[in-house]
This record gives C-alpha cells, sequence and structure tokens, in this order.
C-alpha cells in the first residue's frame, strides 16, 4: 500500500473537491458497527450511568472494575490486532465506540485514554514481544493504560520536555529523571508510555510499569470538571526502565507522540459529538416539561432557533467525523500487523489535518450545546442535581487536552503552506484558478442543494484567496503570522464541515430520494446558512489584518460578492422544521 493508493491525500479538500463515493458517512455502517455501537450504549446505561455519583467522588477502585468490564464485553480491544487478544476493528468501529461513551462524564475520558493514546503506541510501534506482553493484557483490561507527555515546562511545546534518560553501566536499564504532570488515569494504572530524552538530548519512547523502582504519584488534582477521572503527577527519580521496554527507536519519539495524537484527535472529536447528542436530548426534553407564560417554552421560536442550532451543529461535527473515519481506514486498515514502522508513521501523519478540524470543530461544536442547554434549563441549569451542570463542566476540559484549540488551528493551514513552499503543492495554480472563476462567476447545478453545493464550491474559493493574500504578503514566515493562521483555519474548518455534510446529503438523495430525506435537505440548508457568514466574516478579519487600502477594498468585495449571491432566504422556517423534528424525538435526529 502507498500513498497513491488512499483515495484521498489528505488536506486536499482545502484546494480541490472531493467525490461523493469517496465519503463514508453515518448511513454506511455495517452490522457490525452497529453491534459495537449497541454494546457501547448498553454499557453505559447499564453501568456507568447508575454509578455516576459514586464516579464522580473519585471512587476509581469502581472506575478501575467498570473498565475491566469494559474489557470482557470488548469495548477496551477494538484497536488491539486480533493476534494479540482484540478484535481488530477498524477506525469507524473506534470512533463510535468513542461516541456512544461521550457523554459518560469522567469514566469516558478514563475509558477513550486507555484505547487511543496508551495503546495504541504499543500497537503500532512496539516490537513483537512488547505486543505479545502488553496488548492483550490492556484489550481485556488486566491492565490499564495511561500516556505521560506533559511536563510543567512543556505543555503545547511537548518536545521541550526536560524528562531525562541514562542508560546505566551495565547497559541493562535506562534510568529515568523527570516529571509528568495531567496524567489521565494515574492513579490506577499499570503502564505509563512515558516520553524522555536519551541523555538529554535524544526524544524518546518508554513503556514503564507502575511497580518500576523509582516511580511515584503525585496527589490527586483538585479539578473543575471530568472529576471522576484520575489526573495527577507522575515522578521518575532513577526509575529504572528495562532495554527491553525501549519504545522504537531512541531520538524517534516524536513520530510516536505526534502521530499517536492525531487519532487521539479523532477520537475526542467523536466522544464530544456524542456528549453534544446527549446535551440536545437533555435540552429537547426539558424545554417540553417546562412552562412559562402558560405554555412549554419549546413552543417559543427563540427556544426553537436554540435547539435547531444545536442540531446544525452536531449533523455537522457528525458528518466530518464518519468521513475521518473512513479516510483513516482507508490509509491504517491493513497495518495492524506491519512492522514497517515508517510506513505506519507516514499513514497516522496522512491525516493529520483532518483530525485536526475533527477535534476543534467537536469540541467548540459540545461547548456550544452545552452552554445552550445549560441556558435553556435556565436558572436550574446551575443546580447540580440537574445532569446538564456536570455537562456544563466536563465539556471544558475539551478544547485543551490532546493539544489545545488553538495549537490544532495552526495545524490546519500550515501542513498545506508549507507544501507550496517547498514547490510539491502548485497551490499558486489552484489560488489563480479561484480567483480567476471569482471573477466570472457561473450558473452551478440545478437541484434540490444545488445552492449548498456551490456555496461550499464559493467557500473553498475563498479559503484560496485568503491563503494567497497570506502566502503573497508574508512568504515563508507566514508560519510566524499566527493570527492569520487562525483565521484561516477557521476558512478550513467551516469547508470541510460543510462539504461533509453536503457530500452526505448528496449521498443519501441518490440513494432514497428527496421525500424520505427532508431532514437532511433542512439541515444542510441551515448549516450552509451559518457556514457562509461565519467565512465572509473571518476572511474580513484576516484581510483587514494585513491588508490596507485598494486592495483591501477589492478582496473584500469579490468574498462580499462570491457569498452574498448564495445566502439563503426565509431560513427561519428550516430551523422551526428541525426543531420540531427534534422536538418530536426528544433527541438528535437527521
Amino acid at each position: 500500500m502507498t500513498n497513491e493508493t488512499l483515495n484521498y491525500p489528505g488536506a486536499s479538500f482545502l484546494y480541490q473537491p472531493s467525490g461523493v463515493e469517496a465519503v463514508f458517512t453515518p448511513e454506511d455502517v455495517s452490522d457490525e458497527h452497529l453491534l459495537i455501537g449497541k454494546t457501547a450504549k448498553r454499557f453505559l446505561e447499564k453501568e456507568i450511568r447508575p454509578n455516576n455519583e459514586k464516579i464522580e467522588q473519585q471512587d476509581f477502585k469502581l472506575v478501575r472494575e467498570l473498565m475491566q468490564k469494559a474489557g470482557e464485553l470488548g469495548l477496551l480491544a477494538h484497536s488491539v490486532p486480533e493476534k494479540y487478544g482484540g478484535l481488530g476493528l477498524d477506525k469507524i468501529s473506534k470512533g463510535i465506540v468513542g461516541e456512544n461513551l461521550g457523554s459518560a462524564g469522567g469514566y469516558g475520558v478514563a475509558h477513550s485514554n486507555h484505547t487511543c493514546i496508551a495503546t495504541l503506541p504499543i500497537t503500532y510501534f512496539g516490537t513483537p514481544a512488547q505486543k505479545e506482553y502488553y496488548l492483550p493484557k490492556l484489550a481485556s483490561g488486566e491492565f490499564i493504560g495511561a500516556y505521560c507527555l506533559t511536563e510543567p515546562e512543556a505543555g503545547s511545546d511537548a518536545l521541550s520536555a526536560r524528562t531525562t534518560a541514562v542508560l546505566n553501566e551495565a547497559g541493562t536499564h535506562y534510568l529515568l529523571n523527570g516529571s509528568k504532570m495531567f496524567i489521565t488515569n494515574a492513579a490506577f494504572s499499570d503502564t505509563f508510555i512515558v516520553y524522555a530524552k536519551v541523555d538529554g538530548t535524544a526524544f524518546t519512547a518508554f513503556i514503564v510499569e507502575k511497580d518500576f523502582p523509582g516511580l511515584s504519584l503525585g496527589a490527586e488534582e483538585a479539578k473543575m470538571g471530568i472529576k471522576g477521572s484520575s489526573t495527577r503527577t507522575v515522578s521518575f527519580d532513577n526509575c529504572e526502565v528495562p532495554v527491553e521496554n525501549l519504545l522504537g527507536t531512541v531520538g524517534k519519539g516524536h513520530i510516536i507522540a505526534l502521530n499517536v495524537l492525531n487519532l487521539g484527535r479523532f477520537n475526542l472529536g467523536s466522544a464530544c459529538m456524542g456528549a453534544a447528542k446527549y446535551g440536545l436530548h437533555l435540552a429537547a426534553a426539558y424545554t417540553k416539561e417546562r412552562k412559562q407564560f402558560g405554555k412549554a417554552i419549546s413552543e417559543f421560536p427563540a427556544t426553537q432557533e436554540k435547539l435547531a442550532l444545536m442540531a446544525v451543529r452536531i449533523f455537522e461535527s457528525e458528518s466530518l467525523q464518519y468521513r475521518t473515519a473512513g479516510y483513516l481506514e482507508d490509509a491504517l486498515g491493513g497495518l495492524y500487523d506491519s512492522e514497517d514502522h515508517a510506513l505506519i508513521a507516514k499513514r497516522l501523519m496522512e491525516y493529520a489535518t483532518e483530525c485536526a478540524v475533527c477535534k476543534v470543530h467537536g469540541s467548540e461544536t459540545l461547548d456550544f450545546v452545552a452552554d445552550e442547554a445549560l441556558q435553556l434549563h435556565g436558572g436550574y441549569g446551575y443546580i447540580k442535581e440537574y445532569k446538564v451542570e456536570q455537562m456544563y463542566r466536563d465539556s471544558r476540559i475539551n478544547r485543551i487536552f490532546e493539544g489545545t484549540n488553538e495549537v490544532n488551528r495552526l495545524l490546519i493551514p500550515g501542513g498545506l503552506l508549507k507544501q507550496a513552499g517547498k514547490g510539491t503543492l502548485p497551490l499558486g495554480e489552484y489560488i489563480a484558478q479561484a480567483v480567476a472563476e471569482m471573477n466570472n462567476p457561473k450558473v452551478g447545478s440545478i437541484g434540490i442543494i444545488s445552492r449548498e453545493i456551490e456555496a461550499v464550491h464559493a467557500i473553498r474559493r475563498v479559503f484560496l484567496l485568503a491563503a494567497g493574500m497570506a502566502f503573497e504578503t508574508f512568504g515563508e514566515k507566514l508560519v510566524e503570522q499566527q493570527e492569520t493562521l487562525m483565521k484561516l483555519a477557521d476558512i478550513g474548518i467551516q469547508l470541510y464541515a460543510a462539504e461533509s455534510a453536503v457530500l452526505r446529503t448528496q449521498k443519501a438523495l441518490a440513494k432514497n430520494g428527496d421525500e424520505k430525506e427532508t431532514l437532511k435537505i433542512e439541515l444542510t440548508k441551515a448549516l450552509l446558512d451559518e457556514a457562509l457568514l461565519k467565512v465572509e466574516m473571518s476572511a474580513r478579519k484576516m484581510m483587514q489584518g494585513i491588508s490596507s487600502g485598494r486592495a483591501l477594498k477589492d478582496s473584500m468585495a469579490l468574498v462580499s460578492n462570491e457569498l452574498s449571491r448564495l445566502h439563503a432566504e426565509q431560513s427561519n422556517a428550516t430551523k422551526r422544521h428541525i426543531a420540531a423534528a427534534v422536538l418530536e424525538a426528544e433527541q438528535y435526529i437527521s
């Protein structure tokens, strides 16, 4: 398998359209996907929700027992090869488990951390002996894992770590010294994926067990949210790690750390999307019960607009998550048993941009939904006995861990512009074509979502115009212009979300026809209404930040003309229809 065999090159959505046939959607799931989803949902409802208060009180013995029960059900084994005691499932299954446990609060964080960043380094980069020893235990829940990257002085700049590793005189053990902070699962983990610099310079990964001499844990952090997850400092004082526990190659730890984080970001997006669905359910159910001015507050148009926009954001997130899951499976599906670590790393990096979008869009969707759901509860939303109170507190961390949203935003246009600077991508040609099309707009295709299809093309043209302006202004120094890159990222995020939703709806229409997909059509229309407004604002802000005079005026006029012709009419009716469907179902529905 080579890059040329991939159906879709990573980040190419930024400069060229994708075909419907290349996109995986929630409607494409198999019976196996449905089964693992039902298993996760049943586990959530029967085991996690009834124990939520105990979990919140940090009964970590119970959390560990629950994870072992999850192991018995196969919910820890989806990303472990069958030959090592796992299920060897695809990346769609991985996302589905994350989605269904996304509203599990602190337990969900513990589960996700274990199955993703605490297990996958061994799955993809371990030696056969390491896999044979650790993976069956991690898949069953006999061992619980943790991931140790962050340090007091090394947060977003993870590679500036100060933890060191020195080979002892006998050549049998590395002696680790330093500390890691904010380590999820620390209180009850058996294995720790630890990053340290060999001889103070070579960034390297190790598998460290809890009983290795020299490892100690700090006190439990008192957190605002996700209280049911353990978060502690892990310290190493001449911690003795056998040479056999070196993971990968000396000096190549960054390849493991950064690439596994891509899957962590994808997983976090799935979890946030699932939690957002739960938030919409809480909001819809409550607004139907709560009466003011003689009727349920769900009958008020302002309430309905909030519910509709929550559903629209979730539809976006769901569409891009499943699309990305399909791409990841295309890239990684045949590599569970591969020992070609260079190819694995290349494939893990392929969709770094899309995974960053998943993380940013998912976490901000959840924050939006949690905030609006609490608002619809009024003062009751601030009271602990209402579930939305915990959801609001738990949601905030998602914009910080797995790389802050700011860092992830910088990644979205960064890779593309780096390719352009090296001459490996003819970005100038794509930009020139986009500007030419903006100066000479053509009538698009005719169809029920023809405006939405054309709107996606228009957003891409605006992104390319803005990227061209930025690149022309700063050249190779663009990487230093973070305000500009952040706004380019916002346009790119809207592009990926909008295109994912439109392609999904096109696929559904081709299969089922207009009459059976009315709600998807309305969600897609409302989605593009919002996206066009956001894109225009981001483009204007970016251009005002780097340009002036006639050039600024002309560029902004070009953007305004490109997007204003595509704005919707009578969009309130569309949103009321969406809200009606949500209220009838008392949950997210598409």
